[in-house]
């Protein structure tokens, strides 16, 4: 997990597809990319084939070597859920085969950012501005999408200190006790 690695951050959605993209090197992150991809029409099939289609191409131009992605969160809407499946299987079916794909619930990506499982969106917002150095708006989707893009490189950040404390022998517990 050493080195550097490209992360595209995916938050699917039925209408609106956010991702972002960060470049991460140990524990430093850049912005690469970000946006939205909107779908028009009533049309189910061709909405998913449009977040399909136009998730291909933006792989082929950015060449990510991993995948975050938001895990589905039900709540009393099971027509939606039902939606956000279906668009977040178009948007895994599109990742290139042997990429990697991690999933993280909605509050770890919020507790990694923000600090707190229940922030806000603005909150989150305003980390990834700050993080990342952006200015200006950024739209709920892509702000979202750099949120499990950042999420997930603290989290192999995380893994690589365990593996590497490991790998000299020293406890794998906090503070150094058994």
């Amino acid at each position: 997990m050493a080195g550097r690695v490209r992360i595209l951050g995916l938050d699917p959605g039925s209408r609106r597809t956010g991702f972002g993209i960060i470049e991460c090197t140990g524990s430093d992150y850049t912005h690469v990319a970000h946006g939205c991809i909107a779908v028009d029409g009533s049309v189910t099939a061709v909405r998913l084939r449009t977040i399909f289609e136009k998730l291909q191409l933006l792989m082929i131009e950015h060449g990510p070597g991993e995948i975050a992605v938001e895990r589905v969160f039900v709540n009393r809407n099971v027509d939606s859920a039902l939606k956000l499946g279906q668009a977040r299987g178009a948007a895994l079916c599109a990742v290139p085969a042997g990429v990697p794909v991690f999933e993280y619930a909605p509050r770890a990506i919020k507790l990694a950012l923000v600090g707190s499982g229940a922030a806000e969106k603005s909150q989150v917002a305003h980390m990834i501005r700050a993080l990342l150095r952006l200015q200006g708006k950024i739209s709920p989707d892509a702000s979202d999408a750099l949120a499990i893009a950042i999420c997930h490189a603290h989290s192999r950040r995380l893994h690589l200190m365990l593996t590497d404390s490991a790998a000299v022998g020293a406890p794998a517990t906090w503070g150094g006790r058994p």
